[in-house]
């Protein structure tokens, strides 16, 4: 009966509309992480549709070998460039849910699992108690290049230089018995932002890139670089477990997490955009090309933090630019959610 009466309150309360006046900050992050993984699969189920018929063009002979693969490489270009389009309507979603979090208009569970019982049967989700689990990793920040081993008199604005990135992680627990150490790995794409200051842009001049004051004045200059990369990190996290009816119970991300590893990718794409008022009329200009930024990215990352929530530092070892006679290396710094 007892339990019947838990069952019928929470019941109640889901038709009250109580647990749902206001959903977690987990639970929206969780949503849009779901939306893009959803993207992902939908793009892709599309191309694999669309190459299976080309395939079946080239086999009926009706093109050749040289026309079946250019239709693949168009039919991937338009697929990569809808999810691009796709995903960044989501992460500027995130961007602003993470903004009304900042904000404290978005409450954060204070339960790190959702129990429902039914007589004496129950239902329960309880996170960390399977040697591997997942999470949906959102970091946000100030970016900017390191020249001589400093920041300092940076040629790019502080604040106005930002990171953005967003992935998935498995979590391993390195040891059965043991809680502390864990294996994180996974995929992420980063997005590096650099602003120039004193009105400057970047222009190409055979294998160097540098910065150079506009002709115009400017109301806005910046550089975007987007990678693809593979994150690893040694997680130290110092969850205590827990005992029920005689078995140990580990969970993740409910105190503080410590994590040291790096990360290696390629460069998807770079592209120039600056802003400009001539003759009364705003002219807005976007510029896509290597800029000879490296193809390759590698690097070291850390942070620490309490539950989901870090400080997240990362550093390429390998110089932005392949041949410029300065080596400027990128580094971020940010907060960082990893979201079971």
């Amino acid at each position: 009966m007892k339990n019947f009466i838990i069952y019928a309150s929470l019941l109640l309360s889901l038709l009250a509309g109580k647990l749902s006046a206001q959903e977690t900050f987990e639970a929206k992050a969780r949503a849009i992480a779901d939306k893009i993984e959803n993207i992902t699969k939908e793009e892709k189920a599309a191309l694999k549709t669309e190459i299976e018929s080309v395939n079946k063009e080239l086999e009926a002979g009706t093109i050749t070998k040289d026309q079946a693969d250019e239709k693949k490489l168009q039919f991937a270009e338009i697929r990569s460039k809808n999810i691009e389009t796709r995903v960044g309507q989501a992460q500027d979603e995130l961007k602003e849910l993470v903004k009304q979090k900042v904000d404290g208009k978005i409450k954060q569970s204070k339960n790190n699992y959702i129990s429902i019982i039914i007589k004496n049967d129950s239902i329960r989700k309880n996170r960390g108690e399977r040697r591997t689990t997942s999470q949906f990793v959102f970091a946000a920040g100030v970016n900017n290049l390191v020249t001589d081993g400093s920041v300092a008199n940076s040629d790019f604005r502080y604040w106005g230089s930002h990171f953005y990135e967003w992935g998935f992680t498995s979590n391993t627990r390195l040891f059965k018995n043991d809680n502390l150490l864990h294996l994180k790995y996974g995929l992420s794409v980063m997005y590096n932002n650099l602003r120039p200051t004193d009105n400057r842009l970047f222009v190409v001049n055979g294998n160097q890139t540098n910065l150079e004051t506009s002709p115009v004045n400017l109301k806005d200059s910046r550089l975007r670089n987007v990678f693809v990369t593979l994150p690893v990190h040694l997680e130290f996290d110092f969850t205590k477990s827990k005992s029920k009816d005689g078995k140990k119970i580990f969970r993740t991300h409910e105190s503080v997490r410590f994590g040291i590893g790096g990360y290696a990718g390629f460069r998807v794409k770079s592209k120039q955009k600056y802003c400009y008022e001539l003759d009364g009329h705003d002219y807005s200009v976007k510029e896509k090309g290597d800029f000879n930024v490296n193809d390759f990215i590698y690097g070291v990352s850390t942070y620490i933090g309490y539950k989901e929530t870090s400080l997240y530092l990362k550093y390429d070892l390998n110089p932005m630019f392949q041949d410029n006679a300065i080596k400027q290396n990128n580094i971020s710094l940010g907060i960082r959610f990893d979201l079971n």
